[in-house]
Formats: C-alpha cells, sequence, structure tokens
C-alpha cells in the first residue's frame, strides 16, 4: 500500500519515462540524470510521454519498491518548479493532487505559520521579524 508522508522527500524526474523501464534502469536515472542516491529512502517520481502512466521508486531499507499506475481515461499532470526547491523535489501534497487528478494551477493554499529555518530569502527574513 501507497502511504506518502510529509518527513519524505519527493522527487519528480522532468524527462519522460519509458515505462518499460524497471527497477535498475530507475535507479540508473535516479543516479546519472537526477545526481541523487536511489538508496537514500526518497521516493522517485516517473512520469510517461503520454502522461497516463506514473512510477514510483523507494528504497524501504532492505529492497526497492516499485509503484506502477495506468490511468484508464485522463492525464496526470505535472508540476511547476517550486521557488527555493532544487527543480525536481516536489511537496507531498501535490504527488497527492497529481494521483488524484486536481489540476495544481488553480488550487490556493491559505496562509499557514512557517518556521524560521524554512524562510530561505532576506526579503522573507525580513518581513518575519517583527
Amino acid at each position: 500500500m501507497l502511504h506518502i508522508e510529509a518527513s519524505c522527500q519527493y522527487y519528480l524526474y522532468s524527462g519522460d519515462t519509458d515505462m518499460r523501464k524497471g527497477f535498475n534502469s530507475l535507479c540508473g536515472i535516479v543516479s546519472s540524470q537526477m545526481q541523487l542516491n536511489a538508496l537514500s529512502g526518497a521516493i522517485y517520481i516517473f512520469i510517461n510521454k503520454r502522461r497516463n502512466q506514473i512510477k514510483l521508486l523507494l528504497w524501504e531499507g532492505d529492497g526497492l519498491s516499485l509503484y506502477h499506475k495506468r490511468l484508464e481515461s485522463g492525464t496526470y499532470e505535472r508540476p511547476l518548479r517550486e521557488e527555493g526547491k532544487p527543480d525536481c523535489m516536489i511537496a507531498p501534497q501535490k504527488l497527492l493532487f497529481i494521483l488524484q487528478g486536481v489540476a495544481l494551477q488553480k488550487i490556493q493554499y491559505r496562509k499557514r505559520f512557517k518556521k524560521f529555518a524554512e524562510l530561505s530569502t532576506p526579503q522573507k527574513m525580513a518581513g518575519s521579524v517583527r
């Protein structure tokens, strides 16, 4: 069963993926093209060119797991790059939205408290301290 947790990191491969690829080929994409470690415990997300299939690859401590889903109709949306994060990193909420078919461009988040360490730019830091 797939569990998406806020404590885990999620990386979306920006290219199109051949869904015939298995564990070894996907690990090769993670290491050579994404410059990341497939055995880090993060979840790596791959979407095919037609955007009707998605694969999630993760290391579970004693082996790799691969989640594969094909839509009978419709497509998956690729999220835009999040400000201040690497090109391929996405939030767990966005992964849930992608899997559920929610249009990412129309989602509006309400204001919430963020820890001081999460604020990255000097303008945000200056504006948050009063």
